[in-house]
């Protein structure tokens, strides 16, 4: 299984970036994407950045794998990394609602 990882580009070329990870920097294949500035967010699989997306998406992300880590190790209360699904009734898609 492959899991992707948001990353912040800190400097670019035409086809990488070294990008800041969650435990140190990396060097990023970025010809799925196109060159990206400085400050940009990737979603990263396997040294390649896959998709860009917003600081949203990747602080949810983020959220995902820190409960995914925590799950491990036999925590049961995840609720606090995902507060846009804590506390709330669960939602059909609208497809799905008529």
């Amino acid at each position: 299984m492959c899991i992707g990882i948001p990353m912040q580009v800190l400097e670019s070329s035409e086809y990488n970036a070294l990008c800041q990870a969650p435990d140190g920097t990396r060097v990023v294949d970025t010809r799925l994407v196109g060159q990206q500035p400085a400050g940009t967010w990737l979603l990263v699989f396997l040294h390649a950045a896959r998709e860009v997306i917003d600081a949203e998406r990747a602080g949810q992300i983020q959220n995902a794998l820190q409960a995914l880590e925590q799950a491990m190790a036999g925590a049961t209360d995840l609720d606090q990394w995902f507060p846009d699904l804590a506390n709330r009734e669960p939602q059909l898609p609208e497809f799905l609602q008529t």
